[in-house]
């Protein structure tokens, strides 16, 4: 069973991939995993920002990111959040796979495919657009348009109307998530006047 995620996101097109792994993987699995789910979709990043995890200061993976010419960035000891971005994503999908678990039966594992096809087909007000949708140039034909175009027949009904009820449920718990956490940080800002 797996015991950790492994956030990855892209700052450009804000698309974020949940990997499932076990804390106890050693660098060389991650770097697989990295290439298998990562690399392979998308092409080798050029820059990665992360925080001081032995792993990713190893000398393999240090070598590894030479090699395919990507420049590592690391958090400070004294500003863990440099990459806050993420961090605000580790937050929404804490969050949301709470939610996940109290609403359904089982594990985190058994929907973080659904949290992060939820999450990457939401809207977001920094790209005024999904994260799909930036990424491919077109929105993304979700399992909710199945049965529109015939598929219910192939693929049967109960999968899909399942499949539609925890995905409707993901978007609106990732919702909630994000007015929480904004009614949290407003609480803690103040006015400035000039």
């Amino acid at each position: 069973r797996h015991d950790a995620i492994w956030v990855v996101v892209d700052r450009l097109t804000k698309s974020a991939h949940f990997l499932h792994i076990r804390k106890d993987y050693s660098v060389s699995r991650l770097e697989e995993t990295f290439q298998q789910e990562i690399v392979r979709l998308h092409g080798t990043p050029s820059t990665i920002v992360s925080d001081r995890d032995p792993c990713f200061t190893s000398r393999f993976w240090k070598g590894l990111q030479k090699a395919w010419g990507t420049r590592l960035k690391f958090s400070t000891a004294f500003h863990p959040q440099t990459d806050s971005q993420t961090e605000r994503i580790i937050q929404t999908l804490k969050d949301m796979l709470r939610y996940c678990t109290l609403e359904w039966t089982g594990n985190w594992d058994d929907y973080i495919c659904l949290v992060e096809f939820a999450y990457n087909n939401s809207w977001h007000a920094s790209i005024k657009c999904a994260p799909f949708e930036m990424l491919y140039g077109r929105k993304c034909r979700a399992p909710i348009c199945w049965d529109q175009v015939g598929e219910r027949v192939i693929e049967g009904t109960e999968m899909i109307e399942v499949t539609n009820e925890k995905v409707a449920v993901a978007k609106e718990k990732l919702k909630e998530a994000r007015t929480c956490q904004k009614s949290y940080a407003d609480k803690h800002r103040r006015s400035i006047e000039f």
